[in-house]
C-alpha cells in the first residue's frame, strides 16, 4: 500500500504533542508542551497559527470545550486549565483553573500532565509523568477523570509516563499507554459509568535487550477499531489489530521522535502526525506531518464538557 507523508509548513514544535481534530472548524489543535504554546493548523486556509499562553510554562494536551469556539482545556503542569484563544492572535489568556492533581506531595513536585483527551461523552481522561528525575525509576505518575460538574476520580496509579488514550464505543473498549511499560493495554469500557475494568495487553513493543525497547507514546484509532501507535525513538507509527494484536502497517516518517497522531480532514482521512525535536534532534523534527493514502478514516474527537 503506498502512502504519502508531507510536512506542513511552518508547524515546527520543539516537543509537538495532543493533536486534537476539531470536526466543526476544521482544525487541527496541537501544543508544544516545553514552550507553553498552543498551535492550530486551518485545513481550508493551510495555514499554522500559534500562541504562547500567558503566565505559562508548559501546555500538555489541548481540548476544545463543547458549545465553545474559543474555550479549551488545557493542561498545565498539574493543573488543567481553561484558556481563551482566539485562534489567531499570538498569545492566548488563562481564564481559571479547572482542576489541580497530587498536591500537597512533596513526591509529587516534579510532576506534570502529560497526555490528555475525553472518552465519546466528554469526560476528560489525563495522566501525570515526572518530567524531573527518572519516569523509569519512579513511577509516580497517576491517570485521572474528569466529569462535567468537577467531579475529578483517580483511574490508575503505579504509571510512569502516563500516555496515549483511544476509545472503541462499538466494542466498549478503551486503550491506554504508559510509556515506560512498552506496550499498550485493552480495558473493557463501561461508556455509562467510564470506569475502565480488567486490563490485558494487546500491543508489546519489548525487544531482546532494554536499549532496543521502542518507547510507544500518543495513539489514535480509525472507525474499524484498528489502533495506531506511536514510537518516540522509532520513526514509525504502527497500526494495530488489537484483536490479534498483529502490525497491519508501518508508517514510515522522516522524525525518531514520533509523539502522536489523530485522524482530520473533511472526511477523517488524513493522519495528522506531531513530532519532537528534543535533544538536539536534527531537522525536521519538530515538523507536524499529513499522511494521506492510508484508504483508513479516523472517528470523531470528542470536546469536553464542563
Amino acid at each position: 500500500m503506498t502512502y504519502q507523508v508531507e510536512p506542513l509548513a511552518n508547524s515546527y514544535a520543539e516537543l509537538g504533542e495532543g493533536p486534537h481534530w476539531d470536526a466543526e472548524t476544521q482544525n487541527l489543535y496541537y501544543v508544544d508542551i516545553t514552550a507553553g504554546k498552543l498551535l492550530r493548523y486551518n485545513y481550508k486556509d493551510d495555514k499554522v497559527y500559534e500562541a504562547k499562553i500567558e503566565g505559562e510554562d508548559l501546555a500538555s494536551f489541548i481540548v476544545p470545550v463543547a458549545g465553545t469556539s474559543d474555550t479549551f482545556a488545557v493542561g498545565a503542569g498539574r493543573r488543567v486549565i481553561i484558556v481563551k484563544w482566539d485562534g489567531t492572535s499570538t498569545t492566548a489568556q488563562v481564564e481559571k483553573t479547572l482542576f489541580e492533581v497530587q498536591k500537597n506531595d512533596k513526591r509529587f513536585e516534579g510532576n506534570r500532565f502529560n497526555d490528555g483527551k475525553c472518552d465519546p461523552k466528554g469526560r476528560l481522561f489525563a495522566g501525570t509523568m515526572r518530567y524531573v528525575g527518572d519516569e523509569f525509576e519512579h513511577r509516580w505518575g497517576e491517570l485521572y477523570k474528569y466529569e462535567e460538574g468537577g467531579n475529578v476520580e483517580l483511574v490508575k496509579t503505579d504509571v510512569g509516563i502516563s500516555n496515549g488514550l483511544a476509545w472503541n464505543e462499538k466494542t466498549n473498549k478503551f486503550y491506554y499507554i504508559d510509556t515506560t511499560d512498552f506496550e499498550v493495554k485493552e480495558y473493557d469500557y463501561d461508556l455509562e459509568t467510564g470506569k475502565p475494568a480488567n486490563p490485558k495487553v494487546v500491543f508489546n513493543l519489548r525487544r531482546d535487550s532494554p536499549k532496543n525497547h521502542l518507547l510507544p507514546d500518543g495513539m489514535t484509532i480509525d472507525s474499524d477499531g484498528n489502533i495506531y501507535v506511536a514510537t518516540f525513538n522509532g520513526y514509525t507509527i504502527y497500526k494495530v489489530n488489537p484483536v490479534t494484536g498483529k502490525i497491519l502497517m508501518e508508517i514510515k516518517l522522516p522524525c525518531k521522535q514520533i509523539t502522536s497522531a489523530a485522524f482530520g480532514g473533511p472526511n477523517l482521512d488524513i493522519l495528522y502526525v506531531t513530532t519532537s525535536a528534543r535533544g538536539n534532534e536534527p531537522k525536521p523534527a519538530g515538523t507536524t506531518y499529513k499522511v494521506t493514502g492510508l484508504k483508513a478514516k479516523g472517528l470523531p474527537m470528542t470536546k469536553i464538557q464542563i
